[in-house]
């Protein structure tokens, strides 16, 4: 079958033979070694952690979360807001987005396994896992998180499945509707429950309110939403996919309204923080202008730059929406930061406890040296094992797209 090449204009790609196995040839298969060659890297330096301890990190007592918690916020937001856009037309009986269902899915599966990932390598000890079942606590947020994310993977897999079944005509159209209701909700719950983990932490100046759920959600539409316009235009430019603009628009519109209202949230937020009488005007002045300052402008500026792009015509081309969707995608990555690390940052009580070299790395600068500057900052182990983590992650998205029919079915027969 000849290519047909078009215009970036119409947003239409080129072409190619039928056969969703044989779609990215062999730069996909590149692209799948490469994956687990970063696999593997990432699994021996997680072997040198576990054999020479959590110590090796850049993690104390003081900062007792850092990276890899900080990349399972990010990566279970992009699941969810995966899931989202793919469940709501479904749900509602709306027109969706081309066909991109199923891919958007298969984005949610892949960042679920990863952020699994992170918690594994968090816990110091794989052995953990199996005693956070055996010993575990039903009242604990934490356990909480850990059944909704096993069950959110569970219920992702069997929607991605209903989905290819349907298309078989072995699902009906209300069954499928039923699972797409019930992944809706579940992709709710597993980022509120999520945020619950931080938000009913009293003692924390940053975590401690009941606006963090809704802005989790929020959050997860945003990286969520623009995680799937940049796999869908990688997509069509390989020519995996042939998606009409109009899809692309309507994607980059809603876009723009997730980041507005994400903004809003973290708006009304810093409102209440810094407002006379507020207990928050020292985390409002570490965001703007202390050591987590290059996370907030970045944060800020990127989204606001982000929904200019989603929402004035003349800017929608493909190049500048890819740029405000990774543009949103670092912001939310930054408020991650922002949130886990400023954490840390302000002391509940003068001095807690005896400050030692192996709580904090400034621990003879006194109270003063410990928070004047930021705390944490991940050793070059940490950044290995999480880019062997995100690889993996990378790699299953790869192979789905690889052996599973994820292209709309009006797309395969017509080929």
């Amino acid at each position: 079958m000849s290519n047909i090449s078009t215009t970036l204009e119409s947003g239409k790609p080129r072409d190619v033979s039928s056969g969703n196995s044989k779609a990215g040839g062999r730069g996909l298969t590149i692209a799948i070694a490469v994956s687990a060659v970063l696999v593997a890297a990432g699994l021996a330096l997680w072997a040198m952690q576990l054999s020479g301890g959590m110590v090796q990190t850049g993690m104390r007592n003081l900062d007792s979360w850092g990276l890899y918690i900080t990349c399972f916020m990010f990566l279970v937001g992009l699941s969810a807001g995966g899931l989202i856009i793919s469940s709501v037309p479904k749900a509602f009986g709306i027109q969706g987005f081309g066909g991109i269902s199923k891919v958007a899915v298969m984005t949610s599966i892949a960042a679920t396994v990863a952020a699994i990932g992170f918690v594994v390598v968090d816990m110091g000890q794989p052995f953990r896992v199996w005693e956070l079942f055996v010993y575990s606590n039903l009242g604990s947020p934490l356990m909480w998180d850990i059944v909704v994310i096993g069950t959110y993977l569970i219920l992702s897999c069997a929607y991605l499945w209903a989905q290819l079944q349907a298309e078989k005509g072995k699902v009906s159209h209300t069954a499928l509707r039923v699972i797409s209701v019930i992944a809706l909700v579940c992709a709710v719950l597993v980022h509120s429950v999520t945020a619950w983990i931080f938000g009913l932490q009293q003692g924390r100046e940053m975590w401690h309110t009941a606006l963090l759920a809704p802005w989790f959600v929020s959050s997860a539409l945003v990286c969520g939403t623009a995680l799937v316009m940049v796999v869908i235009m990688a997509l069509r430019k390989v020519g995996y996919l042939s998606l009409d603009q109009s899809h692309m628009v309507r994607l980059a519109k809603l876009l723009g309204a997730f980041v507005v209202v994400d903004l809003y949230f973290f708006g009304c937020d810093l409102l209440t923080e810094v407002f006379p009488g507020g207990s928050g005007a020292e985390v409002v002045s570490m965001l703007v202008a202390g050591p987590l300052a290059p996370y907030f402008w970045v944060e800020v500026i990127g989204c606001a730059a982000c929904a200019v792009i989603c929402f004035v015509p003349s800017l929608r081309t493909n190049a500048l929406l890819a740029v405000g969707a990774l543009l949103a995608i670092a912001g939310i990555f930054c408020k991650r930061v922002q949130l886990l690390v400023g954490g840390f940052q302000i002391a509940n009580l003068d001095y807690p406890t005896v400050l030692t070299p192996m709580q904090h790395t400034s621990w003879d600068a006194g109270l003063s040296g410990i928070y004047g500057q930021l705390v944490y900052w991940p050793t070059p182990l940490e950044f290995g094992v999480m880019l062997g983590v995100v690889a993996l992650g990378v790699l299953v998205f790869l192979l789905g797209v690889k052996f599973l029919p994820l292209k709309p079915a009006e797309d395969s027969s017509s080929k």
